[in-house]
């Protein structure tokens, strides 16, 4: 059998749910009661049968080439993103642009090329629009490929990694610790094995499998190891469907696009009845040419629409993920840019996090008189049982190696090679983040039984012990230290084995720190986002190596096992310390939910199986490329460079996304609003609709469209706030109602000013005068605080219409001419008392309604 050493990552207790049928479940067990309620328990090792003697040696290269002809793969497509075809139909085929495509076609017969501009700027921005989401996917499917689980699978007697849609039906798949479930199977070597399937069933506990028990895809093992035989592959195995549906690429459920599907939804309730009272005004109750009616209708329902809101929220989304992916990290689901945004507490696993996945043994202390070279050769032995070493056994390894030992030698009746040859393996019990300690049992050279422990001093010492001074000491070093105790009598499962264990050695390891893990948490303290480190170890060794790293905070420990269970008491607690230690994985579940219910927002970082659960109910789950297949499965964002520093990139890229477009959205919205108000006002008074489309176009970019692009994709370091849309509304409405009422009381003076030939010419010229400059001073707030690439955009589209009101040609294309002096200068006067209402009415807006 093979066991598990101890480490922070392994193990887990999952949620509540239901037990599919004939398996044998832990809760049945009294060890796990016991360790459901705390107690210390007793050792007892799974009663497995012993592995056969003859391992089988799965399919042979005959047989899969004969279920690849027969179309028995698991062939479901794993996507990481939408097809070519999904992309181009989401970006063309759209409400809004039907609406305006039926327009600009309406256009192109009954009025100058000019008047349709419009249409082709939204053919370019569509475009723009595909391409930015091709290159996005892209990034994402060559990342997948690289993130992408490789089950080992045994065929012709030899092991090897494979693709998982390169697995056929009755493959051999095996399995170990933290390994992922590809597909539905029958468990046909069971070593120790405990596997989760919470994801799948919501059940709280662990399942031990053996030979015969069956396994579906969308679990993973907890601790041991084994093999499966798959009887379901490809679309067969419904949790693989259901994994691919839940892994897959999407751009919805996000607060912010559901906020602008809420905002264009009211748009579309506002615009209908004012078009067909727009369209009735100028077509029917005025008696005009009809191609120009026709054409002013038109270039009053074009600017209703904020049709390029929706372009550049994909567009800064795809260049969010492909600025990611060139630092190696995959974002699973696209919101995930934006909720990691929002984060403001952020919970880290130390080890694989602020450490390196490394250790080394500084020193072994053996205690009361044992002898050295005793302890080094039980060291040795220990670290050959596993044939899956984690971070910690493995720096015993390193440090005690087997001479002349091949790799293999764990299991039952097998010898550990080299010094410790004459020992050998009789029993192993798995490792449990809930226990804190694992087991082996051998029978030493002269023929003598024993049992170790080795696993956390202070789970396994009773209080007042002397040793747990000294093991205080070296945790207040930022030490980690192992206790290796002899179980009296030989035997894992002799009854209060943990109790009377015999404390035989100290394990001295010294951790790795992450060189670019002390700037990571500086840039948290300074974005106001909370750090919390969670971790199976020692709280005062982990609040040491926090301290070195520079937390905030990193002195207020806490041993979890004093954590009190009241969900708000621990919330409390959460919020009053910065260090946790001897947490166990049902506890991270309930600290995550702990920090929800107090309205933080939060994100779980981990790479082992026991983060699997904080991962998955966690606000975001970032998970190391590094980490269990399982953690990969259920976190939203996978770092596939295994560095905690890229983090503060994916959280800067979310935050530049959401404001950015928060700010921009403002611009849209108010040409939303002042569009509709003025063509209610135009039905209310019955005279001309006082724009061409030309007139908007020419608006709309300098005003709206250029900027809007340089503005979104501007660095944002501001935390993204909830409540979108009233951030967006309660100054987009005021500020098109100053813009719609300047614009027509300008345009109201023009009337009684101007008469004769080329009258509404001179009139459309000076509204769009005061349009132009209201809407240039809405810019200009939006753009601060101001750099000088800001200002520069701004003076260069007030540039723009200047050059188009100086330039003889471009007045005749934009049908723009200002006609003599006291209306155009009536018409700045008009702006400038508008734009001095809009800077009191967002102060105002700023302190009354707060978002």
């Amino acid at each position: 059998m093979t066991q598990r050493a101890l480490d922070s990552s392994g193990g887990q207790t999952p949620g509540p749910g239901e037990q599919p049928p004939g398996n044998s479940r832990t809760s049945g067990n009294p060890r796990q009661a016991k360790i459901d309620a705390g107690a210390e328990l007793d050792p007892v090792h799974p009663v497995d049968p012993p592995p056969p003697a003859h391992r089988p040696e799965g399919l042979t290269t005959a047989e899969v080439a004969e279920r690849v002809a027969r179309g028995e793969v698991n062939d479901v497509p794993v996507r990481s993103s939408r097809s070519v075809v999904e992309i181009v139909r989401a970006n063309v085929f759209t409400r809004f642009n039907l609406i305006i495509g039926v327009l600009w076609v309406i256009m192109l017969f009954v009025a100058p090329i000019q008047d349709s501009l419009f249409g082709f700027v939204i053919v370019a921005n569509t475009g723009i629009g595909i391409i930015q989401e091709w290159r996005a996917k892209k990034t994402l499917d060559s990342l997948a490929v690289i993130g992408e689980a490789k089950p080992t699978v045994r065929r012709d007697g030899t092991a090897s990694e494979i693709s998982t849609s390169e697995i056929v039906l009755g493959d051999l798949v095996e399995l170990g610790p933290g390994d992922k479930v590809v597909v539905d199977g029958t468990v046909a070597e069971a070593d120790s094995l405990e596997i989760d399937e919470s994801l799948l069933t919501g059940e709280a506990d662990p399942v031990i499998k053996r030979a015969g028990d069956q396994v579906m895809s969308g679990s993973f093992v907890v601790a041991g190891g084994g093999a499966f035989t798959a009887t379901k592959v490809g679309r067969e195995a419904y949790a693989a469907q259901l994994a691919e549906e839940a892994s897959r690429f999407t751009l919805v459920h996000s607060e912010l696009r559901s906020g602008i599907s809420t905002i264009l939804k009211y748009v579309t309730w506002m615009m209908v009845p004012t078009a067909i009272g727009l369209i009735i005004s100028q077509l029917v109750v005025k008696d005009n040419n009809f191609k120009e009616s026709v054409a002013r209708t038109v270039g009053g329902i074009v600017p209703m629409i904020p049709e390029g809101l929706v372009l550049l929220t994909s567009v800064a989304f795809a260049i969010g993920v492909v600025r990611l992916g060139r630092k190696q990290c995959l974002v699973q689901e696209l919101p995930a840019i934006e909720g990691l945004a929002r984060v403001d507490v952020v919970c880290l696993d130390k080890t694989g996090t602020l450490t390196e996945g490394g250790m080394d043994v500084s020193e072994v202390r053996p205690l009361n008189g044992s002898d050295e070279a005793y302890v080094q050769r039980a060291l040795r032995a220990f670290g050959s049982s596993d044939p899956r070493p984690n971070a910690s056994l493995q720096a015993i390894i390193d440090a005690y190696p087997a001479d002349g030992g091949d790799g293999d030698t764990a299991g039952a009746g097998r010898t550990d090679g080299g010094d410790a040859g004459s020992w050998t393996v009789t029993d192993a019990m798995p490792f449990s983040s809930a226990r804190k300690y694992s087991g082996a049992a051998f029978t030493e050279a002269d023929g003598t039984a024993s049992a170790w422990l080795l696993g956390a001093p202070d789970v396994l010492l009773s209080e007042g012990d002397p040793a747990l001074k000294q093991i205080e000491r070296l945790n207040e070093q930022g030490l980690r230290v192992l206790l290796l105790a002899r179980v009296p009598g030989g035997a894992l499962d002799a009854p209060g084995a943990a109790a009377e264990a015999v404390p035989t050695a100290l394990v001295v390891l010294e951790q790795r720190l992450r060189p670019d893990a002390g700037d990571t948490l500086a840039y948290f303290a300074d974005q106001n986002v909370a750090t919390k480190v969670i971790s199976g170890d020692n709280a005062v060794s982990v609040g040491a190596v926090a301290g070195k790293l520079g937390l905030a905070g990193a002195e207020n420990t806490l041993d979890a096992r004093r954590l009190p269970s009241d969900p708000d008491e621990m919330a409390t607690a959460m919020e009053r310390n910065a260090v946790f230690g001897r947490v166990t994985p049902q506890q991270k579940r309930d600290m995550v939910a702990a920090l929800q219910s107090r309205g933080h927002t939060v994100a779980m970082t981990g790479d082992g199986v026991n983060d699997v659960l904080a991962l998955k109910d966690a606000d975001i789950g970032v998970s190391m490329g590094s980490g269990s297949e399982a953690t990969r499965a259920v976190a939203q964002i996978v770092l596939l460079n295994n560095s905690f520093a890229t983090l503060p990139s994916v959280v800067a890229e979310g935050r530049r996304v959401i404001g950015n477009i928060t700010r921009v959205a403002t611009l849209f919205l108010t040409k939303t609003v002042y569009s509709v108000l003025l063509a209610i006002l135009v039905v209310c008074t019955q005279v001309e609709y006082p724009f061409l489309p030309r007139h908007l176009t020419l608006l709309s970019t300098l005003t709206i469209g250029v900027p809007a692009f340089f503005l979104a994709l501007a660095p944002n370091k501001e935390r993204a706030q909830p409540n979108f849309v009233r951030r967006v509304m309660r100054y987009a409405i005021p500020s098109g109602a100053i813009a719609a009422a300047s614009t027509f009381v300008t345009y109201l003076l023009a009337r009684h000013h101007y008469s004769g030939a080329g009258a509404l010419e001179a009139e459309t010229s000076a509204a769009t005068l005061t349009l132009f400059l209201v809407s240039m001073y809405v810019l200009a707030i939006i753009a601060r605080p101001y750099t000088w690439w800001r200002v520069a955009l701004v003076a260069a589209m007030g540039l723009g219409f200047l050059i188009v009101l100086v330039v003889p040609w471009l007045q005749d294309f934009f049908a723009l001419k200002l006609v003599g002096t006291v209306m155009p200068w009536a018409a700045v006067g008009i702006a400038a008392a508008a734009a001095v209402l809009l800077e009191f009415v967002w102060r105002w807006v700023g302190r009354r309604f707060r978002a």
